[in-house]
C-alpha cells in the first residue's frame, strides 16, 4: 500500500466511512477507492475532493501533516519574544489535554472557557487544574494568570513505568533530601539568586543558618549534584563558593509537590478512564 492509500484508509476509518460512503462523497466508484487503498494513485484533480470529503488538507494525504505542523510551530515560536513564546506554548499544551479527550464538542466547550480566562488579567486569579489519565499516558496542567505549568507522559510500550525509574531506595534519598528543613531552605534560597557564585556567608545571611550548618548542608547538596562548588578570589585570598544547577528537576518537582501540599485540589477538568496500573 502506498502512502496516499494508507492515509486515505486512515482518515476514512477516522471518519467512520466505508469505502462505499467515501466513493459517494467523491463521486467515484467503490472500486476506485479500493484501488487507491491497495496502492493505486488517485488522479491529481481528485485529490482536493478526497481531502474535502475526509476533512483534511492535501498535504495530509501525503503523510506530511505532522511534519508540517512541527515545522510551522518551530518557525512561529522562533519569531516570538521568549516571554510570548512560553505563554503561547503553554496555551497549546493546555489545548492538547482537551484534544486528548477525543471529544471535539467537549474540547471546544472547555477551550472557549479557558481562552476567556487566559485573556483576562486578574490581580488574584484562581488556579485551574486539568488532569487526563488514560491507558496511553497522562497529561496534567495548572493554569493561572501568572503561574502555569504542564506535565505529559507517554505510556511506555509493553513496559511498566517502574522499569525506567531508579530503585525505591534511590528515590527515597531524593525525597529525604527535600524533606530536610535546612536543605530545602538553602535550595530554595539559592534558586532565588541569579546564576552567580554564592558564598557560604551569604547563604548564612539569607537563610539565618549558622555557617557550619550551611557548609554541612552544601556538601550534601553538591554530593547530590544539585549544586557545584568552586573557588573565587578575594582580598582575603581564595574562598569557597557555590552555584545552583538550574537545569535540575528541583523546581518542576516543587511545582508538582505543591499540588499535593494543597491536598490535591479537585480539577475543573478531569478525565480518568485508565484500567491499567499507574506504575
Amino acid at each position: 500500500m502506498g502512502i496516499i492509500g494508507e492515509q486515505i484508509k486512515k482518515y476514512r476509518l477516522q471518519k467512520g466511512y466505508t469505502q462505499e460512503t467515501l466513493s459517494r462523497e467523491i463521486g467515484v466508484t467503490t472500486q476506485a477507492v479500493s484501488k487507491w487503498e491497495r496502492g493505486g494513485t488517485p488522479d491529481a484533480e481528485v485529490l482536493p475532493l478526497i481531502a474535502d470529503a475526509l476533512d483534511v488538507d492535501i498535504d495530509s494525504l501525503f503523510g506530511r501533516e505532522e511534519q508540517d505542523v512541527q515545522l510551522m510551530m518551530t518557525k512561529k515560536l522562533s519569531k516570538m519574544s521568549s516571554e510570548e513564546a512560553f505563554r503561547y506554548t503553554f496555551n497549546l499544551c493546555w489545548s492538547t489535554i482537551l484534544g486528548l479527550t477525543g471529544d471535539p464538542a467537549f474540547a471546544s466547550d472547555f477551550a472557549d472557557t479557558f481562552a476567556k480566562h487566559s485573556s483576562v488579567k486578574r490581580e488574584h486569579s484562581p488556579d485551574y487544574f486539568a488532569k487526563l489519565v488514560r491507558n496511553s499516558g497522562m497529561a496534567m496542567a495548572r493554569m493561572s494568570s501568572d503561574f502555569s505549568h504542564y506535565f505529559l507522559m507517554v505510556q511506555p510500550q509493553d513496559k511498566s513505568v517502574l522499569t525506567f525509574l531508579e530503585d525505591t531506595d534511590a528515590l527515597r534519598k531524593v525525597f529525604a533530601l527535600l524533606a530536610d528543613k535546612k536543605l530545602l531552605k538553602i535550595i530554595c534560597y539559592m534558586f532565588t539568586m541569579s546564576n552567580i557564585p554564592v558564598t557560604a556567608s551569604l547563604i548564612s545571611s539569607g537563610t539565618g543558618l549558622e555557617i557550619h550548618e550551611v557548609e554541612r548542608c552544601m556538601k550534601i547538596i553538591c554530593d547530590n549534584k544539585l549544586a557545584n562548588t568552586m573557588k573565587i578570589a578575594s582580598v582575603d585570598g581564595e574562598i569557597g563558593a557555590y552555584t545552583i544547577r538550574g537545569e535540575t528537576n528541583v523546581v518542576p518537582m516543587l511545582c508538582l509537590a505543591d499540588e499535593i501540599a494543597k491536598q490535591n485540589p479537585y480539577p475543573i477538568f478531569c478525565v480518568f478512564d485508565r484500567d491499567k496500573p499507574l506504575l
